[in-house]
């Protein structure tokens, strides 16, 4: 995620900072300092850090779940909204996913009560509403926000954990494509309640309500190029007239091949035809800002391109697209050459025509019947 620093790495897990959160920090620690002085000031200031040290905490709890199950968690980001733990694929296994999502909330949980126990913390209702109100002390308002935290983090609507216990539980009777639907409906009939009570009581809740049904309409339709791309052979799929860039040219060639083809993703390769990076619109005009016209293609492009082979499935490819954040995956022969190209527009085409041909029909040559 750009914007944000590396402070420092967990059990392999990078743990990085976005700039915006320092930012709010720094908010918060002025706005207290001028509503009640520098002992308010650094007693919220404490309070926020210790809160997103509890975040980090329950974003722990889904990382070291998920690699129980194998699933690699390369970072986890700090945020003024909250954390968010990168994990490069979901378990489709209703199990899997069920317990993976449930333990970010179950750490919460078990922080309040280590702060009721040990800590001897009370719980107090207001005590969650009012984080910078220093009647109540510091440890009671910590153990209330974890209640607080654990109990919204359960709302059944994406991307809040409560989103994917609900679809693991559905996903066990109904399974995953549909479940994801009927999730992800629910969750945006939760995203227009909170908006109609923020119109009411509090409009950060409208905020969050446009946050709730974006997120539900995204994870939606992920899922769905998912399930398109099952069973289909990459090769039927894949994009095979496109223009390709060589490491040596200058970007002003690059720019004049972009303005003739309007093509997004640039597959850079060798004299050989292999794939040794891509480089895309993006990156393109970036670099000629920073660079020039005169930069080589070498210098702009990013290195490392992931590649499947000519025989495997669609939804290999898919998943690449997802774990790598690539904007382009290539499709190789057996001799390492390269001869296709999928990107997430590749798969959308793809599912807006599913949805065009008549129902139990497939489009495509994996569709048809033998001989037809």
């Amino acid at each position: 995620m750009s914007w944000s620093l590396n402070i420092g790495k967990v059990a392999g897990t990078v743990v990085r900072v976005h700039l915006t959160f320092l930012l709010f920090l720094a908010w918060i620690f002025a706005a207290s300092y001028s509503q009640g002085g520098a002992a308010t000031a650094w007693d919220s200031l404490v309070f926020m850090v210790l809160l997103f040290l509890c975040v980090l905490l329950h974003e722990f709890g889904h990382i070291f779940t998920a690699r129980a199950f194998g699933v690699p968690t390369p970072y986890v980001t700090l945020l003024p909204i909250g954390g968010v733990a990168q994990l490069e694929r979901i378990p489709e296994e209703p199990g899997q996913e069920f317990l993976i999502a449930i333990a970010g909330p179950l750490v919460n949980v078990v922080i309040t009560i280590l702060l009721v126990a040990v800590g001897g913390a009370t719980l107090q209702t207001n005590a969650a509403a009012g984080l910078d109100n220093t009647q109540f002390s510091l440890i009671d308002r910590l153990a209330a926000v974890n209640l607080f935290l654990a109990l919204f983090n359960m709302i059944p609507a994406f991307p809040m954990d409560g989103g994917r216990v609900l679809r693991a539980l559905l996903a066990s009777r109904m399974g995953y494509v549909r479940a994801t639907e009927v999730a992800a409906a629910i969750g945006q009939f939760v995203a227009f309640a909170l908006g109609f009570i923020g119109l009411m009581v509090n409009p950060i809740l409208i905020f969050i309500a446009i946050f709730v049904y974006l997120a539900a309409s995204s994870e939606a339709h992920m899922v769905a190029l998912r399930a398109v791309s099952r069973g289909v052979p990459v090769s039927h799929a894949m994009v095979t007239h496109f223009e390709t860039l060589k490491p040596e040219e200058h970007l002003d060639a690059a720019v004049q091949t972009l303005l003739q083809t309007g093509q997004g993703e640039f597959p850079v390769v060798d004299a050989a035809g292999k794939p040794v990076g891509v480089l895309g619109r993006g990156d393109l005009i970036r670099a000629i800002k920073q660079r020039g016209p005169d930069a080589r293609v070498a210098d702009a492009m990013v290195a490392a391109m992931p590649t499947v082979g000519h025989r495997t499935t669609l939804e290999q490819a898919f998943k690449l697209l997802q774990q790598k954040q690539a904007p382009a995956v290539g499709v190789t022969d057996a001799t390492g050459k390269l001869v296709g190209l999928v990107t997430g527009e590749t798969i959308a085409e793809m599912m807006m025509l599913q949805d065009a041909m008549p129902r139990g029909s497939q489009a495509g040559p994996w569709g048809r019947p033998a001989g037809a």
